[in-house]
């Protein structure tokens, strides 16, 4: 059975007009960029815009959800093997390689903090799933010191990632594997190993 054109060509209008996002977020801040700049770099009439998309932050949102939503399956597909491994190396090796993938939007969604909520919603994907990751390893634990620990973490995580492509991933990826999984190994197992 074919797909639905109508379906693929919307799916291809969401996406030139996210890419032509993209491309005016680099040449000026969010909250300069019109919905005709964007059309105008897509090559397309505002009405097409309108179709999809209520304003430029709608857009950008959606761009943000769909990285979000590709990191939450990549998680979803590791997770089991993380738990039992007691590592969290499989799960972050392919956020990572993820991330690499999707490095030039990344960046360009952590820059833009002030109206890109990627890094907070990020945080937030790190800390729901790690809550399950840490109950699994260190049962049981007080609720509280489980939530500043993944804070922690989770900012932690996020701060390597974007401190790396600031300085144009200049360790070896394995190195900053080893790094992260020393620095949650060592701040978990100190202070819940005992808990």
């Amino acid at each position: 059975m074919l797909k639905n054109p109508e379906d693929r060509r919307a799916r291809r209008t969401r996406r030139l007009l996210k890419e032509s996002l993209l491309e005016m977020m680099k040449q000026k801040r969010f909250s300069e960029i019109s919905v005709r700049d964007v059309t105008d770099s897509a090559d397309m009439n505002r009405t097409t815009f309108y179709l999809h998309y209520t304003d430029t932050t709608q857009l950008l949102q959606s761009m943000e959800e769909d990285l979000l939503t590709e990191a939450q399956m990549l998680v979803n597909a590791h997770i089991q093997e993380t738990v039992a491994d007691g590592s969290l190396r499989p799960v972050f090796e392919p956020i990572l390689d993820f991330v690499v993938e999707h490095r030039e939007v990344c960046t360009i969604l952590f820059e833009n903090n002030e109206v890109s909520q990627f890094a907070e919603h990020l945080q937030q994907l790190i800390h729901r799933n790690g809550t399950e990751v840490i109950r699994a390893w260190f049962q049981p634990m007080d609720d509280q010191q489980l939530s500043y620990l993944l804070r922690f973490i989770t900012y932690g995580l996020i701060g390597l990632i974007r401190e790396w492509f600031q300085k144009n991933m200049d360790l070896p990826k394995e190195e900053l594997l080893v790094t992260a999984e020393f620095l949650v190994d060592g701040a978990t197992s100190r202070l819940l190993k005992d808990a």
